[in-house]
């Protein structure tokens, strides 16, 4: 089946929805963790009611071989979250949106070694182009220090989380609908959160709702929904370096929200990040069709080289 026109600029538009999350997160009036829990329990209802809308006929429950996937890639999913605002609040925000979004370049090098070939000339550069760019756009505030080393780990560790997210998202759709997919996983994620929400410290009840709520539906139901509609459609170069658009826009809203002052420096890295984003996306970064391998994932997730597929 022919890939939607489309599915890229989705995913564009998910992974920049996604950069507004850290705001909602910090302006809520509940712990870190709290605020996690709330940005799944609060969209699973919204989901169901989506895939319930968008198919009428799609059963209410998953297959039962796919239950299994779904939760796994549901605790991934709370991992990820709940180590990544741990670590918001442990290091500087530039190392967070740095070792965070990691995920960039650990998904394609998941491609590569289930393809078992070496990236095209065009793939490599524009990995490369990535790397610099996203240094270019961190390097003036990002910093080592053994302060937040703590916190630089768990950051990173949430990118490895949510890796493990994107492969497994691919075996747990098993032929469903994104929002059918993503409504089960968000609740198998609320589930794995809980009980941590109930004993961290923090306010697990908030006050004003509206940043909770916006945490939700901005990040969860669109951001989400639209990256794991999608992702089967794209490889994994063209997934991980489109969630280099986070920081971008995590930038620009820093620029627009908080006053922040972009150097020229972060100028050009956003550039140098918008013509990787442009490369992924032309023939040359495939490698010509070889032999067909299809992923752990169950093949929802394509390989670099392979034609993707609906």
């Amino acid at each position: 089946m022919k890939t939607p026109r489309f599915a890229f600029p989705l995913f564009l538009t998910g992974s920049a929805m996604l950069s507004a999350g850290p705001i909602f997160v910090r302006v809520a009036d509940v712990g870190v963790l709290q605020s996690a829990f709330w940005r799944l329990a609060l969209a699973v209802p919204l989901l169901y009611a989506l895939a319930r809308v968008m198919e009428r006929d799609a059963p209410l429950l998953p297959p039962r071989g796919s239950v299994p996937w779904l939760f796994l890639a549901g605790f991934f999913f709370a991992a990820d979250l709940a180590a990544w605002h741990l670590g918001i609040v442990r290091t500087e925000l530039a190392n967070a949106a740095l070792l965070g979004n990691a995920a960039a370049f650990l998904f394609p090098i998941w491609g590569y070694l289930v393809a078992r070939r070496w990236p095209t000339p065009v793939a490599a550069l524009a990995l490369a182009l990535a790397a610099v760019g996203i240094g270019m756009l961190m390097g003036d505030s990002a910093s080592v220090s053994g302060e937040h080393l703590f916190g630089d780990l768990l950051c990173f560790v949430a990118a490895v989380f949510y890796t493990g997210y994107l492969v497994v998202m691919g075996r747990a759709r098993g032929g469903l609908s994104a929002m059918a997919t993503l409504a089960p996983v968000t609740l198998a994620g609320a589930i794995c959160l809980l009980p941590v929400a109930l004993i961290a410290p923090g306010n697990v009840w908030p006050q004003d709702w509206t940043p909770v709520i916006l945490l939700a539906l901005g990040s969860q139901v669109v951001g989400q929904g639209l990256i794991i509609y999608a992702l089967p459609h794209l490889t994994p170069l063209a997934s991980g370096v489109g969630l280099l658009i986070q920081p971008v826009f995590a930038a620009l809203l820093g620029y627009l929200w908080f006053e922040e002052i972009l150097s020229v420096t972060d100028f050009a890295g956003i550039a140098i990040l918008f013509v990787a984003i442009l490369l992924v996306r032309r023939p040359s970064a495939a490698q010509p069709p070889v032999e067909k391998r299809v992923p752990p994932g169950g093949g929802a997730v394509t390989p670099p080289g392979e034609a993707p597929s609906a």
